[in-house]
C-alpha cells in the first residue's frame, strides 16, 4: 500500500481488480502467474482476498454432533458452504463471492486491511 499512498481511494481499489494485479503485481498471489482466478467472476478484485468475514480458532468454536467446528463464517453468507470429516467442520468459501465485489469493498474500505478485520470482528463478538 506504501506505493499506493497517491491514489485516491476509489483509484486503489480500481488497483486491485484482477487484471491489473496479474500485471502489476505478479507475486502478490501464486494463481496470477497463470491468469488464474480464485472464483471465477468476470470482475474479481483482490483486495480484500483475506476475507474479514473468515473466523478460525485452533481450538475450535463449539462442537456440533461430536466434530469440532473449527470455521466459520460471520455473515453466513449464502453462498459459503461447509467441509465436513469425521471430526472437524470447516468454512468452505469457494462459492462465496462477497468480498471480491467492489461494492462490497467500497462500503468497508479503508486503507488498513487490519481496520476492517477489526471492525468486522467487533460487529460480530468474534
Amino acid at each position: 500500500m506504501d506505493k499506493l499512498t497517491h491514489l485516491s481511494d476509489e483509484e486503489v481499489i480500481a488497483y486491485f481488480r484482477f487484471e491489473n494485479m496479474v500485471e502489476k503485481e505478479p507475486d502478490f498471489c501464486p494463481l496470477y502467474k497463470d491468469r488464474k482466478k480464485c472464483h471465477e467472476i468476470e470482475e474479481l478484485n483482490c483486495y480484500l482476498c483475506a476475507c474479514p468475514n473468515f473466523r478460525f480458532d485452533d481450538e475450535g468454536f463449539t462442537k456440533i454432533d461430536n466434530k469440532i467446528l473449527y470455521s466459520k463464517c460471520s455473515i453466513d453468507s449464502k453462498d459459503g458452504s461447509q467441509y465436513i470429516t469425521e471430526d472437524a467442520i470447516h468454512q468452505n468459501c469457494a462459492g462465496c463471492l462477497v468480498p471480491h465485489h467492489e461494492s462490497y469493498i467500497k462500503q468497508h474500505f479503508k486503507r488498513d486491511w487490519f481496520e476492517i478485520m477489526k471492525h468486522s470482528i467487533s460487529n460480530d463478538g468474534q
